[in-house]
């Protein structure tokens, strides 16, 4: 099992940077699959980006491909997403996910329903 907290959430103008942090429990968190997800109010919790156990493959939404980074460390047990040039529509509580028996390179990563655990989320807000 592993217990996810998410921070680094906040306020900023359109066109400024967040860098949000997932802090993992746990020994064994090179094990999982880690994926970022938001959700705007009104609409449905939407796949942002995923790193695979070891970091070296990353998958992202084309609405944040060439802004958001997506990044791990796993003797830190955290997991990073680095938002630049942000946009208003990029307001969303933010969700980091993870699941230990995922296939990375199958769909079910763009697929919230295949994480086992979640964060509490963290809110951003672009303002125009």
């Amino acid at each position: 099992q592993v217990q996810l907290v998410e921070s680094g959430g906040g306020l900023v103008q359109a066109g400024g940077s967040l860098r949000l942090n997932c802090a993992a429990s746990g020994r064994t968190f090179s094990s999982y699959a880690v994926g970022w997800f938001r959700q705007a109010p009104g609409k449905e919790r939407e796949f942002v980006a995923a790193i695979s156990r070891s970091g070296d493959s990353t998958y992202y939404a084309n609405s944040v491909k060439g802004r958001f980074t997506i990044s791990r460390d796993n003797a830190k047990n955290t997991v990073y997403l680095q938002m630049n040039s942000l946009k208003p529509e990029d307001t969303a509580v933010y969700y980091c996910a993870a699941d230990a028996s995922l296939s990375f390179y199958s769909a079910n990563i763009y697929n919230r329903n295949a994480y086992d655990y979640w964060g509490q989320g963290t809110q951003v807000t672009a303002s125009s």
